[in-house]
């Protein structure tokens, strides 16, 4: 009869490491404006140096620089809206502010949900905002260096010779958008593939079991959110695949890593 009180007596000396964080939620909102202004200005601070140096105008030309590299000689990007050269240059200043202060906005996150999260989730957190934009950045990069020129040479080689090019600029904008939009994602598959485990939706070895399934969703996937270019989904299909088999060892190195402590005093007290 003497057990069950000294498992009783353990659990209660084991203190929770969330005891007296909690905060009225009047307390929680003025948190949560205050990360936000150190996010947007964070923002700020970026776009007002970027419109400083190099500057609206330069920053798409930086952009469109894979495309005009393959247009005909004498051939130029137009603008068939008034305003799009103002506007357009606009939206490309504040899309690379917004990705040069990513990390600043990703640590106000961090702060505004680490006390309430337990040390051992807190080790599964961190990482995983870290990796994850460093991977949507790769991702992002090698859309513009590799990707786009292979698309645009492509897209050259097929016009027939009466077509002269003369892309719109906010068209332009759009399709590179959507194209980092959906390289940068690509390559977060090693995320995915580890919160699948961490959560317990599915283990190592079924994805491993799994594998050639994923392989013709990658396919379907790669197909339809690239140019008509196989050469350019074949390198995304590659891409995404080895990224396939790096989620699956990290996640066994992770999950092992960020587990919760096992209640090793209750085991103790459990033995005869």
């Amino acid at each position: 009869m003497s057990e069950p009180n000294a498992d009783q007596s353990n659990k209660a000396e084991k203190p929770d490491e969330l005891a007296g964080t909690e905060q009225p939620f009047v307390q929680h909102l003025m948190e949560l404006r205050n990360r936000m202004i150190w996010a947007v200005l964070a923002i700020g601070i970026a776009a007002a140096g970027l419109a400083f140096y190099p500057g609206p105008g330069a920053l798409y030309d930086i952009m469109a620089a894979p495309l005009v590299a393959t247009l005909p000689k004498g051939a130029t990007l137009i603008a068939t809206n008034v305003i799009s050269p103002f506007v357009v240059p606009i939206k490309i200043l504040f899309m690379a502010a917004f990705m040069m202060a990513l990390p600043v906005v990703l640590y106000q996150v961090w702060a505004f949900v680490a006390p309430g999260l337990y040390s051992h989730e807190k080790k599964l957190v961190m990482p995983l905002v870290i990796s994850s934009t460093l991977l949507f950045f790769i991702g992002v990069a090698f859309c513009y260096f590799i990707v786009f020129g292979q698309v645009f040479a492509f897209i050259q080689r097929f016009a027939p010779k009466s077509i002269t090019a003369a892309p719109d600029i906010e068209e332009y904008l759009n399709f590179v958008l959507g194209m980092f939009l959906a390289f940068g994602l690509a390559f977060e598959v090693p995320i995915a593939v580890i919160l699948l485990v961490r959560m317990g939706v599915l283990s190592v070895a079924q994805l491993r079991e799994y594998r050639g399934y994923f392989w013709v969703v990658a396919a379907v996937g790669t197909a339809l959110v690239t140019p008509p270019d196989a050469g350019s989904m074949l390198m995304l299909l590659g891409v995404v695949g080895g990224l396939y088999e790096v989620g699956i060892v990290a996640a066994q190195m992770f999950v092992k890593n960020t587990k919760a402590p096992d209640d090793t005093s209750d085991t103790e007290a459990a033995k005869p």
